[in-house]
């Protein structure tokens, strides 16, 4: 009994030790779930998407944020699996966070006043997290773009453009490499928080529209931040596609390589299938160019 009981433990402590990999329906694509990132005092975490067979050279890395209005949303959830699949079969190394996350209320400065700029700083940890593993994940770390829907949009359109600034300074660990990103593909995002808070109703005081400016990526777009592809669907009902044209109209007047897609008939959240089109082919081609020099 004794013998039996320890072969069972054995076989336990196997099996669990495997539970965080898994292979993902394309056979292509080995999924690492829910690595500790941001360090041991945080629950936040992180999956991979990792190609294989194995390159004998580094891969392009890709940085997925998801959505949920800063106040909810997964790693895990469709959207996020649908984008980290593809690029992988693409052949990126993909990566899909977790991070801070705020209470639910209708005022969009309450919502900042709480997890702004901790949000940011986790997607930042990141990227550096990526870079300083380089070399186990077989990534190229002059290579790392970033894509995200939604609320993910509005951070990795942030995090483009804050990539060299000094106001929102290093948080977390791995400050020692670089946050900095090559690409962004911001899907549906909030690029002029004060404008989205007038939409909502919201009446804003002095230090709100200050809060809300300062988590506003259109103020800190700079000659020297990264291409961008841009999606937004006509019939976004909670995101109206202004926001997207603002963005891509100061990155075009600053010199940035810009593309704004509007695609018709979509809603606010899609992947890169919806219905109304496939987005696969220009999103790949938009990383390939400016990760793979393709």
């Amino acid at each position: 009994m004794v013998m039996l009981r320890f072969r069972l433990l054995v076989i336990t402590a196997i099996l669990t030790s495997f539970s965080t990999a898994a292979y993902s329906d394309d056979s292509s694509i080995q999924v690492i779930n829910d690595v500790a990132y941001l360090g041991k005092d945080r629950g936040e975490k992180m999956d991979l998407y990792l190609p294989i067979p194995k390159s004998k050279k580094a891969r392009p890395a890709v940085l997925i944020v998801h959505g949920g209005g800063w106040h909810g949303g997964d790693k895990a959830a469709k959207r996020e699996k649908n984008i980290g699949n593809n690029l992988a079969a693409a052949g990126y190394v993909c990566a899909s966070i977790n991070y801070r996350l705020c209470k639910k209320t209708d005022v969009l400065a309450d919502r900042l006043r709480e997890v702004w700029p901790g949000n940011l700083q986790d997607c930042r940890t990141a990227v550096r997290f990526l870079r300083k593993n380089a070399k186990e994940y077989e990534i190229n770390p002059d290579r790392i773009g970033a894509i995200g829907g939604s609320a993910g949009g509005h951070l990795t359109a942030m995090l483009a453009v804050t990539g060299t600034e000094d106001d929102i300074k290093p948080e977390g660990p791995y400050s020692q490499f670089s946050s900095r990103i090559q690409a962004v593909v911001p899907m549906y995002g909030v690029h002029d928080v004060v404008a989205q808070a007038k939409l909502k109703g919201n009446d804003l005081s002095k230090s709100d529209k200050e809060l809300c400016r300062h988590a506003s990526a259109i103020n800190w777009i700079t000659d020297d931040d990264p291409p961008a592809l841009i999606l937004h669907g006509t019939k976004d009902a909670l995101v109206p596609v202004d926001q997207s044209k603002i963005l891509h109209e100061q990155l075009v007047k600053a010199g940035i390589s810009s593309k704004l897609i509007i695609i018709d008939g979509a809603p606010h959240s899609f992947h890169l299938q919806p219905k109304q089109r496939d987005l696969r082919p220009v999103v790949i081609e938009f990383f390939d160019r400016h990760l793979k020099g393709e």
